[in-house]
């Protein structure tokens, strides 16, 4: 059988690109669906983050048994997750709520089409 030896620092580093990723997608991206993408997987790395933060090797469930001295995970980071992803979600149906407003005022959801059609109607 082959061991997998993984750095622990890894996960850290997989979250941190992750997160340059949806941000580098929320930078340059003209699309507002794809915009809520990237807000997204900024979303998802951060969670990611704190689940290997919160993560302990060989450690049990977080209920201490009495007289027990074993090594146990950090609850609150998964609790805190929990919290974020409801957010998360509604943050995500509420932007796609104001994309389709947006759509329907002006017939658009690229953004620099946004700025052309108002910058037209100023004048």
């Amino acid at each position: 059988m082959i061991d997998i030896v993984v750095h622990p620092n890894i996960y850290y580093f997989a979250s941190i690109v992750l997160f340059l990723i949806g941000f580098y997608i929320l930078l340059t991206h003209p699309n507002l669906i794809k915009k809520v993408i990237g807000l997204n997987v900024m979303d998802s790395a951060i969670f990611f983050f704190f689940v290997a933060v919160g993560f302990v090797s060989d450690g049990g469930s977080p209920i201490v048994e009495a007289g027990s001295e074993a090594l146990t995970v950090n609850p609150v980071p998964s609790g805190l997750m929990l919290t974020g992803i409801v957010v998360s979600v509604s943050v995500t149906a509420f932007a796609l709520a104001i994309i389709i407003k947006v759509y329907q005022h002006y017939g658009t959801i690229n953004v620099e089409e946004i700025y052309v059609v108002r910058s037209e109607r100023e004048c």
